[in-house]
C-alpha cells in the first residue's frame, strides 16, 4: 500500500544575487508547510550559498537539500512528485526533462512568467507533460496558449514569493534606528537600469555586456527622473522620509547614481541611502516596517503586498511581462509603464496621492494579499489532489 505521505522534490532557488530570486523558495516552502504539511519537501536548488542556505534552514529545519548527483539520485527514487517553483521563465526545464526521462513520474509548474523568446518546442512539451502549469501573469498564460501549450490545468497563479514570512528583526530595526527611520513613517523606494549590469557583482565573474550597457546609460536618466520627482514631492507634501535599498547587488550604486546624488541638499536631508545588500528576510524586516515602497522592481512588492504594505511597481519591455500581475491581482492603478511618455509624467503626482492617502492603499493592499492568498490556496489544493491520486 501506498504511505498518505509523499515526498515533494522542489525544484527552484535560481541565485542568490537579488533578494526576489532567493523569495521564491521560501514563499512556496511556506505555503507546502501551510497547505500540504503532511508531506515532504526536498528542494533540489541551483545556488544556495551567500548565506541563503543557513536563511532557509533557520526557517524550514527539516528540508532536506539535494546537492550531490548521489542526492539527485536518491531524490528521484524517492520523491513522489516534481514541482518546478516560480521564476522568469521555466528556469529548470533541464531538470525536468530529466525527471520525466528518468523517473516517468508526474510533475508541476507553479507560478512562471513564459517570455516569448522562453516558449520553444522542448518548453511547450514539458508545459504541456505536466500535471498543471500556472502561470504568475496573466500574458505568460495567453502566450502559453498561442504556443500550443496543451496542459489540462493551466491558470494564473501568482508567483510564490507574496507568501514568504522571513524575518531578520534585530538588524533591521538597528539600522532604521542607527537613520532616524521611524515606523511607519517613511517609504522605501528602488531603483534600477534596464537591464541588471550582472558584470558589476565579483562572484558572477561576467564580461560586460556593450548592448546591454548601452542601453542602460541611453535610458537610465529616462528611468529615474521619475523616481527623483516623486521624492521630492512627497519630502514636500507629507512628512514621511525615503529608504533608497537595493533588490540586487547592484543597485546600491544605482540608487546613489541616479537617485541620492542627484536631490536637492534639502531633500538628501530627508532621504536614507542604504550603502549594503542585504538577504530577504531582513529586506521583509524592513518593509513591513515602513509606509510603503515604490520603484522599478517587482518583488520587492511582492513582499509587501504579500504582507499588507502598499507598493508601486514600474515596469518597462525588459522586464518581461511579469509586472502585469498587479493588473491581474487587481491593482492597475499601482503599475506604471516608463516605455509610455504618459506613465512617466503622471507617475510622481501618483506617488504622492498615493503616499497621502496610506490608510486607503493600505486597504488596497490588504484585498490584493487576500485575492493573492485564494489563488495559492486553490493552487495547494491541486497539487494536494495530485499526490493523493497515486
Amino acid at each position: 500500500m501506498h504511505t498518505p505521505n509523499k515526498k515533494i522534490l522542489l525544484r527552484s532557488s535560481w541565485q542568490t544575487v537579488n533578494i526576489g530570486d532567493i523569495a521564491h523558495t521560501p514563499g512556496l516552502l511556506t505555503l507546502l508547510e501551510k497547505h500540504l504539511p503532511e508531506h515532504e519537501v526536498w528542494l533540489w536548488p541551483t545556488d544556495v550559498r551567500n548565506g541563503v542556505e543557513g536563511l532557509l534552514r533557520q526557517r524550514f529545519p527539516y528540508l532536506r537539500i539535494v546537492q550531490t548527483e548521489s542526492d539527485i539520485e536518491a531524490a528521484f527514487a524517492e520523491c513522489d512528485f516534481l514541482l518546478h517553483g516560480s521564476g522568469p521563465y521555466l528556469v529548470g526545464a533541464e531538470e525536468v526533462a530529466r525527471w520525466r526521462n528518468a523517473t516517468g513520474k508526474p510533475y508541476g509548474v507553479f507560478g512562471i512568467t513564459l517570455p516569448a523568446g522562453f516558449a520553444g518546442p522542448e518548453v511547450v512539451h514539458l508545459l504541456s507533460g505536466a500535471r498543471f502549469a500556472y502561470f504568475r501573469d496573466s500574458v505568460s498564460l495567453a502566450l502559453a496558449r498561442e504556443h500550443g501549450v496543451n496542459c489540462q490545468d493551466m491558470a494564473f497563479v501568482p508567483d510564490a514569493a507574496f507568501a514568504v514570512d522571513l524575518r531578520n528583526d534585530a538588524p533591521a530595526e538597528a539600522f532604521l534606528a542607527a537613520n532616524g527611520l521611524k515606523e511607519g513613517r517613511f517609504l522605501c523606494c528602488i531603483g534600477r537600469f534596464r537591464n541588471t549590469p550582472y558584470w558589476r557583482i565579483p562572484s558572477k565573474n561576467m564580461p560586460m555586456d556593450a548592448a546591454k550597457h548601452a542601453r542602460n546609460e541611453a535610458l537610465k536618466e529616462q528611468d529615474h527622473a521619475p523616481l527623483r520627482e516623486a521624492i521630492l514631492q512627497i519630502v514636500r507634501g507629507t512628512d514621511l522620509k525615503i529608504l533608497l535599498c537595493p533588490e540586487d547587488e547592484t543597485q546600491m550604486g544605482v540608487n546613489k547614481e541616479m537617485i541620492y546624488d542627484l536631490l536637492p541638499e534639502a531633500a538628501r536631508s530627508r532621504v536614507v541611502w542604504r550603502e549594503q545588500y542585504w538577504l530577504t528576510d531582513e529586506a521583509l524586516s524592513t518593509y513591513v516596517r515602513s509606509a510603503g515602497l515604490f520603484g522599478h522592481e517587482m518583488h520587492s512588492p511582492i513582499l509587501c503586498v504579500g504582507n499588507g504594505i502598499p507598493a508601486m511597481v514600474v515596469r518597462w519591455a525588459e522586464q518581461t511581462s511579469k509586472g502585469f500581475m498587479w493588473r491581474d491581482i487587481g491593482l492597475p492603478d499601482w503599475l506604471f509603464d516608463f516605455d509610455q511618455t504618459i506613465d512617466r509624467e503622471c507617475f510622481p503626482a501618483a506617488a504622492l496621492h498615493w503616499a497621502q492617502h496610506l490608510p486607503k492603499a493600505r486597504a488596497r493592499a490588504a484585498e490584493a494579499r487576500a485575492m493573492v492568498e485564494s489563488l495559492h490556496s486553490a493552487a495547494m489544493q491541486k497539487l494536494g489532489q495530485e499526490l493523493k491520486e497515486f
